[in-house]
């Protein structure tokens, strides 16, 4: 039975993927999806070179590969502005890609060189951007930050990796045979592709929509004035935060973003987050989650609405989240928490196994 190149499965996950990034929202499409397209394009490249042995893909793979790092920073450093990149950004990331361009075209032996500087160049800017910490990516849910700083390390070190691999593969074809090097470089190569593919997918959906972040909720209405450091300056700034948490109920927003918490303090965001660590020992997630777990033991014990309407209405994105950090801030989950609180109101499916015993 004839079985499938592990190149073109990988393409036909990916394009799932982008399927999927397509279907969700109605927000435009940004670098992330883009990235996931050029990923599945590079993959079935892949496997015509290594698996069909169709010459024409050994021109145009080089020219992909050398897109892919650079695409991959561009997508990740739009997360930290308040708006989808523009082409404007993206251009000067293409021109490692025109360079090798020309050199398939008039001179390959440097090729491989140049590749590899490319992926060390780029993953290594990555990681400078990761050492920032999830703080850095302002543009994603505060909920998020975590998840995608961990998918933006796991682009950044597979782009290191995937450079070293690569260099040492070209020795070994260079003094080689090269047939050992064919079967580890083409695994790797789908290695890399899968893993951040999927990194791609994962901090895209940490992004919030862009357009309605630049609406009706007054984002510009301050502006961002850097303050001096210090522990007095820090409770300044945790009760400035804490007053708009308190009177405007920003945690109900399950789209809120550093970015813009920032803007509606009139204090830069990384400033917001280290001044809230200090405070608290705490990452600005976890305490604006704690604000919308007190929303939520207060609608538990005065309401009788379904949990699920609450962990909404308290700001929370998905139940999974929700009851996590519940558990992590009263030690009980949503239901044990309501029963102890208000024996006259729980939960419908509670009420149906209780009168059943």
């Amino acid at each position: 039975m004839p079985s499938i190149p592990l190149p073109f499965v990988i393409a036909l996950l990916l394009c799932l993927i982008l399927v999927r990034m397509i279907r969700q929202g109605e927000r435009r499409l940004g670098l992330f999806p883009l990235l996931v397209a050029t990923f599945a394009v590079q993959a079935v490249l892949l496997g015509l070179n290594w698996n069909v042995g169709w010459h024409p893909a050994r021109f145009i793979q080089p020219i992909g590969a050398a897109v892919l790092p650079a695409l991959s920073f561009a997508a990740f450093d739009q997360l930290r502005r308040n708006r989808l990149a523009k082409l404007v950004d993206v251009l000067p990331h293409l021109a490692p890609a025109g360079l090798v361009a020309i050199l398939v075209a008039f001179w390959r032996a440097p090729i491989d060189f140049v590749l590899f500087a490319i992926y060390l160049g780029y993953g290594l800017a990555l990681l400078r951007v990761a050492r920032q910490g999830p703080g850095a990516l302002s543009s994603v849910r505060i909920t998020d930050e975590w998840t995608a700083h961990k998918a933006l390390v796991a682009v950044a070190v597979m782009l290191v990796a995937t450079a070293f691999i690569d260099a040492i593969m070209s020795l070994d074809f260079s003094f080689g045979n090269g047939e050992r090097a064919r079967m580890v470089l083409t695994a790797a190569s789908a290695l890399w592709l899968m893993v951040a593919g999927y990194a791609a997918t994962v901090a895209d959906d940490a992004r919030p929509n862009y357009e309605e972040n630049a609406g009706a909720e007054g984002l510009a209405s301050r502006s961002l004035t850097p303050v001096s450091l210090g522990s007095e300056t820090d409770h300044a700034i945790t009760s400035r935060v804490d007053a708009l948490m308190q009177e405007q109920h920003l945690y109900r927003d399950p789209d809120l973003t550093l970015e813009r918490l920032a803007r509606r303090a009139g204090i830069p965001g990384r400033q917001i987050s280290a001044a809230l660590n200090r405070v608290y020992g705490r990452n600005i997630s976890q305490i604006v989650n704690e604000y919308r777990v007190s929303d939520a033991k207060l609608r538990l014990v005065t309401t009788c609405d379904p949990v699920t309407a609450i962990l909404l209405e308290s700001g929370f994105g998905t139940k999974s989240n929700f009851n996590r950090e519940f558990l992590r801030v009263t030690g009980m989950t949503p239901t044990s928490y309501r029963r102890a609180g208000c024996e006259t109101c729980t939960e419908p499916d509670a009420r149906a196994e209780a009168s059943t015993s």
